[in-house]
């Protein structure tokens, strides 16, 4: 068996049972355990999974097949537009910006067009978004593409997001808790975000009303991070307050 079957084989393993130790994959792939230990150091690295002690697992999101974001996006377009552009306005000209993935932060590279600003981003939708604009000096984050959800992860993003540094970057995420934790349900994302909250001076998350409360399994951080939070009319007030009590503003597109 090749290493591109044996991979495969591992995450498709995986995707059924969640979590199976070196031992079990070994004897299932008729390999050394050495093999498969180098098999999850490549795929960990690539994003594809996450290495445990003495095995390897998938998060509830990456254990079955994803939609693409055009199957996923909410309906209400006109209110995700006028966040992206309330989002937009809070960008300086000649500023360093950094953009997550998701539907709502090309959104705001779309209204950054023409704009005299440097765009950092592991959002391929963002460079479809900016490609010809002689304006904005787009920087794409290198790393493993996901087809389904048009970024780039991996380790080479998070090496290469080290090496950066923004004046402010718009977070997405699957939800925020009442609590104030914001959550997501990627782990193939959630440490790039991180690393996102940490090479840029301010943070603004953009999330729509329907994800406050949201629910996620992976903490990415907390309200107290967050600078600026934009949503939409319905937010869970209670939720939105947490942010206000912990200093930051909140603005209702």
């Amino acid at each position: 068996m090749t290493s591109s079957r044996r991979h495969a084989a591992i995450v498709d393993s995986l995707r059924t049972t969640g979590v199976a130790s070196v031992r079990e994959l070994a004897e299932r792939l008729r390999v050394s355990e050495s093999t498969i230990r180098r098999d999850l150091k490549m795929l960990d690295r690539d994003g594809e999974l996450i290495r445990t002690y003495g095995g390897a697992a998938l998060s509830l999101a990456t254990s079955r097949p994803e939609d693409p974001f055009e199957l996923n996006a909410e309906h209400d377009a006109a209110s995700k537009e006028a966040m992206a552009q309330r989002a937009a306005a809070l960008v300086p000209d000649d500023s360093v910006v950094m953009l997550d993935i998701g539907t709502s932060t090309s959104r705001i590279a779309r209204h950054l067009r023409g704009r005299p600003v440097t765009v950092i981003t592991s959002n391929v939708a963002v460079l479809d978004e900016l490609r010809e604009d002689d304006t904005v000096r787009l920087v794409m984050l290198g790393g493993v593409l996901r087809r389904n959800y048009l970024s780039l992860v991996g380790s080479l993003t998070e090496a290469a997001l080290r090496q950066v540094s923004a004046d402010l970057v718009f977070l997405s995420c699957t939800g925020v808790r009442s609590s104030g934790h914001v959550v997501d349900d990627m782990a193939i994302e959630t440490p790039i975000k991180q690393s996102m909250i940490e090479a840029a001076d301010r943070v603004v998350l953009v999330a729509a009303a329907a994800k406050f409360p949201g629910t996620g399994s992976l903490r990415v951080c907390s309200l107290s991070d967050v600078d600026v939070v934009v949503t939409s009319e319905g937010a869970d007030r209670q939720t939105l307050d947490v942010c206000r009590q912990a200093g930051g503003e909140v603005i209702v597109a």
